[in-house]
């Protein structure tokens, strides 16, 4: 007898899409974002460190084309019947002008087995000249526009240098989806300064949005990043979760979220050689089987207090 599902998986929604399987590609295109190059700020994201992200082999200076057919045939290996999503995942992917995204992007959807895009971008860097080539484009192929909110307090959005308000998050979102577009937002969890009840209005305010899909997952402190000398400089800010203490964080924030939403990730782990903290030493899908495990002990689903 199968267990009933205790949210809405990422693999659902593809699952709506395409009557095979697909795996995601990661790509860097080379993009920078407004809050490094001055135009917005300068030093990025205080928690950013990009290759704690971004697989390896997206470090090397090779074209779109040659870092997807890498990925094609590291995973045809395993999985011959795969196909996949290009990921255009580092930096801000919407940041230069039409012409080049129409190419880069066109040129990730001729590489044999690509069926769709997936575009990582900042609620700021969305002129409605971009988003006329992405439903263009999503009239042709598979496109989900992610989002980086972050956080719904603006406060935390300055402290971390996002350099842009909630108030444009909400909408680009809402801009985005009156085109059609798949929208999904990505938040993380325990940022500096904010409370467990900050943390779960979070879930409460992305719930009114047009959104398809959600990725959150728990504040890493990563070498090479400003947060680690803010973290010196105010240790009171911050709070690292236990694994425990942060399933059952996930667990009551999924109650609270959108029952229609698809839950696409709740944690991420960063390379060893660059996490501070916290190093809970445990797998993704591990982590994802005791989530599932104090669910059930909770009697918990997505959308229980929505």
């Amino acid at each position: 007898m199968l267990k009933q599902k205790r949210y809405k998986e990422f693999t659902d929604f593809l699952q709506l899409y395409f009557p095979y399987k697909v795996q995601k590609i990661s790509v860097n295109a080379g993009f920078t974002c407004p809050n490094r190059d001055g135009v917005k700020g300068r030093g990025g994201c205080t928690y950013c460190n990009n290759h704690t992200f971004s697989p390896e082999y997206t470090h090397k200076p090779e074209s779109v084309t040659q870092q997807l057919e890498g990925g094609v045939e590291f995973f045809s290996k395993k999985y011959p019947e795969m196909h996949y999503l290009a990921y255009f995942q580092s930096y801000t992917n919407t940041y230069s002008d039409v012409d080049n995204l129409r190419a880069l992007y066109e040129e990730a959807l001729s590489v044999n087995k690509v069926v769709g895009l997936v575009i990582s971008t900042r609620p700021d860097c969305v002129s409605d000249a971009i988003l006329d080539l992405l439903e263009e484009l999503s009239k042709k192929t598979f496109i989900l526009l992610e989002f980086g909110l972050e956080s719904t307090k603006d406060e935390t959005l300055e402290y971390i240098n996002r350099c842009h308000t909630y108030a444009e998050s909400v909408d680009a979102i809402k801009r985005a989806a009156a085109r059609g577009l798949n929208v999904g937002a990505h938040l993380i969890l325990g940022l500096p300064g904010e409370s467990r009840e900050d943390i779960l209005n979070h879930a409460t305010e992305i719930s009114k949005l047009p959104l398809r899909t959600v990725k959150m997952h728990q504040l890493q402190l990563n070498r090479h990043t400003k947060m680690v000398k803010q973290y010196e400089e105010q240790p009171e800010q911050f709070h690292f979760f236990t694994i425990d203490e942060y399933i059952d964080l996930c667990i009551d924030f999924t109650e609270r979220i959108n029952p229609e939403f698809f839950m696409e990730r709740f944690v991420s782990q960063s390379p060893k050689e660059l996490l501070i903290k916290p190093d809970w030493g445990t797998k993704n899908a591990v982590f994802i089987h005791k989530l599932n495990k104090r669910m059930e002990e909770r009697e918990a689903w997505q959308g229980r207090l929505y």
